[in-house]
């Protein structure tokens, strides 16, 4: 840990530079901003607590989903990758057990690291994403303890990047260096985040967001086996094809989704229990379309359609890694586009039965293939409903594209993203 003047040093040093340039992939502009805004979250950090002279700096990633989608809670495989938006944390440790969390235009979170009950009015706020954490520590046999953080993100909130998995992941990350030496994997922190998540803010979210946030770069997970998934990076660079990975907030309205999250699980496992199974990665797929006639009124035509998308989705996601690999972008784009398709058609995310007259996401998808019809791809983003898509746009249409979208969404809502190469990471 550093003083605060050696801490604004190093963060000012060519060695750093060199690494934002990698972990953001940025330019020289790009890497100066990055240094005014760790410098900035320095300040802060100052101003919140008292000065200390150990501080340490710590960064991770918001994430992109790219195949398969809400294939994760079902066991199945998935394409993500960590993107170059992140959640930064200046933190200090504590003597004591207290956790103090103030991020950046939001209240301060106060966290007792030995308290691990749930806390039913933290439900769906940061603080029960800090004690979940802190209690999926001490559940695995690792420490914890107090320390304070000032964090600062460009994660948006709602905007399809995960931003509560970036920060559950930051937190894990910041206990692991600060408690346990560093020593706790990528994967198991994500597991932690997880749990986290699930048990004590109330998502029933599945493992993809904290595994590509707490890894990073480009990755394929199967999650068959949940408590171990494969995760294997795909070596890919999106600049060699000439197109620019982008997301669109379209502006929808993110409150009270969780009820249509939760019913794709449930409608996806009342399915396989058809089967005497879990989830529907234990089912056989010429299995459930031979017996179709006979689940046909055991469970909701819906499940059977969301049942026939994981199917699709989860081979399909496995296909995508390996155009990729094999550098054939147009067959992957191609892949894009039917995983959106079946996302709209068979999942119905695109938009929320309890608020039909918001279609934000289809609108967004609607003008999108408008102009990149036989040039690029698009589909739904993560977890639908409201939110964002992706689109694949061919690097001579981005400034056209990013006109169009913005003049329709507002600006701001049209966002270039980069791959970033690692995961949660200690930076200073």
């Amino acid at each position: 840990m550093k003083t605060i003047p050696e801490l604004i040093y190093a963060i000012e040093s060519e060695a750093t530079a060199a690494r934002f340039a990698e972990i953001y992939g940025a330019d020289a502009v790009g890497v100066k901003a990055q240094q005014e805004r760790y410098i900035k979250a320095v300040g802060r950090f100052c101003e919140e607590f008292d000065a200390r002279d150990d501080m340490a700096i710590f960064s991770a990633p918001g994430r992109t989903e790219i195949g398969g989608n809400h294939t994760d809670h079902q066991h199945g495989r998935v394409l993500a990758a960590g993107v170059n938006l992140d959640v930064i944390a200046i933190t200090h440790k504590r003597d004591d057990a207290m956790i103090t969390v103030i991020s950046e235009g939001f209240t301060p979170d106060y966290v007792d690291s030995t308290d691990m009950s749930i806390h039913p009015e933290e439900t769906g706020h940061s603080p029960a994403l800090v004690r979940g954490v802190c209690s999926g520590f001490l559940r695995r046999g690792y420490k914890v303890g107090g320390f304070d953080a000032y964090t600062i993100s460009s994660v948006l909130k709602g905007s399809g990047l995960s931003s509560s998995a970036a920060f559950e992941v930051l937190v894990g990350t910041i206990l692991n260096h600060l408690y346990n030496d560093g020593k706790i994997d990528p994967v198991t922190i994500a597991q932690i985040a997880q749990y986290a998540e699930r048990e004590y803010f109330g998502k029933p979210c599945g493992l993809m967001d904290q595994t590509a946030s707490a890894v990073g770069s480009f990755v394929a997970i199967d999650f068959e086996d949940p408590t171990k998934p494969v995760v294997e990076k795909v070596a890919f660079n999106f600049a060699d094809c000439g197109h620019d990975l982008v997301i669109v907030d379209t502006k929808g309205n993110h409150s009270d989704l969780t009820d249509d999250y939760a019913a794709i699980g449930a409608e996806m496992r009342s399915v396989a229990a058809c089967f005497g199974k879990e989830v529907l990665r234990e089912v056989d797929k010429d299995a459930f379309y031979a017996n179709m006639g006979q689940l046909k009124g055991k469970v909701s035509d819906r499940a059977l359609l969301r049942a026939i998308h994981f199917f699709d989705d989860n081979d399909r996601a496995a296909r995508e890694a390996d155009l990729l690999r094999a550098g054939d972008f147009d067959a992957f784009k191609q892949e894009i586009l039917a995983s959106g398709r079946s996302s709209a058609m068979h999942l119905q995310n695109a938009y929320s039965i309890q608020t039909p007259d918001e279609q934000g996401i289809p609108l967004t998808l609607a003008l999108t293939a408008r102009m990149l019809e036989g040039k690029g791809a698009w589909r739904v983003h993560g977890g639908g409903f409201a939110g964002t898509i992706q689109a694949f746009v061919p690097c001579e249409l981005t400034p056209a594209y990013r006109d169009m979208v913005e003049a329709v969404l507002g600006a701001g809502s049209c966002h270039v993203l980069q791959i970033r190469p690692v995961g949660a990471v200690r930076i200073l």
